[in-house]
C-alpha cells in the first residue's frame, strides 16, 4: 500500500533501490511490531518531504545488533529501552535524541477454537496447554516483557517448560495460528495482524511491565539531518492520528 522501501533484518544496508543521494533518503530500522505504522508513518512523511524512507525491520534485539556492527542506519525505533540503551552504550546513538514515543499492551492471545480453554492467566499453568509460544524471554522485547510480568504472577516456574522461544512477535502470532502453540503473548496491536486468533487474557497496563517504543537518532547513519526531520514528525499530530490508528498509545515524547 505504501512505497517506502523495506529491508528486513539485513545487517549491510544497500540494495533496494537506492539511487539518492545520502542527503534524500533517511535509513531507520525499527521494531517489527510497529512495522504497518512505521511504513504509514514514513509514507507521509515522503509525501510532504520529498525524502525517501528506507525501512529496515526486524527484531530490535537484531536490529540493536546491527547497529553496534557498524549499520548505517539514521534513526533507530527500538520496541525496548534495554536495546536501545545496548546501542547507546556502545556510543551509537545520540543521547540527547532519545524519546519515549510508544506504548503498547501485552495480551495472551489463542486460536478462536480453544477460547474457552481460558478463563485467567493462570490457566497456562493447566495441564491441557502443553507450549506457550514468546519472543525469546532472554532478548526479544515482548518476550522480555512477557516473562517479567509471569515472574510477577508466580507463574513463571510453572510454565517455563512450556515456553516456546521465538524470534519476534510475528513468529508467536504465526505459531499459535497454524497450532503449533497453545497460547502466545504478543502485543495488542499485533492481533489485528491474525483472523483465526483472539485474545484469551489482556495484561492490565498497571500489573504488567512498562512497554515503550523509544526512538533515537544514531551516530552512525549518512543523514543527521533527515532523521531529525523524521523524527520530529513521529511526534506530530498527524504521525499521533497515524499510531493510534494501528492501536499504539502515544506518548508525549519525554526523555527516558
Amino acid at each position: 500500500m505504501y512505497r517506502s522501501c523495506i529491508l528486513v533484518t539485513l545487517l549491510v544496508l544497500g540494495g533496494c533501490g537506492r539511487t539518492q543521494s545520502p542527503t534524500t533518503e533517511v535509513l531507520v530500522s525499527a521494531a517489527i511490531s510497529i512495522s504497518e505504522a512505521m511504513q504509514h508513518a514514513a509514507f507521509e512523511f515522503e509525501v510532504a518531504s520529498g525524502t525517501t524512507v528506507t525501512l529496515n525491520i526486524g527484531g530490535s534485539d537484531t536490529l540493536a545488533t546491527q547497529l553496534i556492527a557498524g549499520a548505517n542506519v539514521d534513526l533507530f525505533v527500538s520496541a525496548d529501552l534495554r536495546q536501545m540503551n545496548r546501542v547507546e552504550l556502545d556510543g551509537g546513538i545520540l543521547t540527547a535524541t532519545k524519546v519515549n514515543l510508544l506504548s503498547n499492551q501485552l495480551v495472551l492471545v489463542t486460536h478462536g477454537d480453544n477460547l474457552r480453554e481460558f478463563s485467567g492467566i493462570g490457566d497456562l499453568a493447566e495441564s491441557n496447554i502443553r507450549r506457550v509460544a514468546m519472543g525469546d524471554p532472554d532478548a526479544v522485547p515482548a518476550g522480555v516483557y512477557a516473562r517479567q510480568f509471569l515472574q510477577v504472577s508466580g507463574l513463571w516456574n510453572a510454565i517455563r517448560d512450556k515456553v516456546v522461544p521465538m524470534r519476534n512477535v510475528r513468529a508467536v502470532l504465526a505459531a499459535v495460528e497454524a497450532g503449533n502453540a497453545d497460547a502466545g503473548f504478543v502485543y495488542r496491536t499485533d492481533v489485528r495482524l491474525a483472523e483465526s486468533i483472539e485474545i484469551a487474557v489482556a495484561i492490565p497496563a498497571g500489573n504488567g511491565p512498562e512497554i515503550l517504543y523509544v526512538a533515537a537518532v544514531t551516530t552512525n547513519g549518512p543523514n543527521e539531518s533527515g532523521a531529525r526531520q523524521l523524527l520530529d514528525f513521529l511526534r506530530s499530530e498527524a504521525a499521533t492520528q497515524i499510531f493510534e490508528d494501528y492501536g499504539f498509545i502515544v506518548l508525549n515524547g519525554g526523555v527516558p
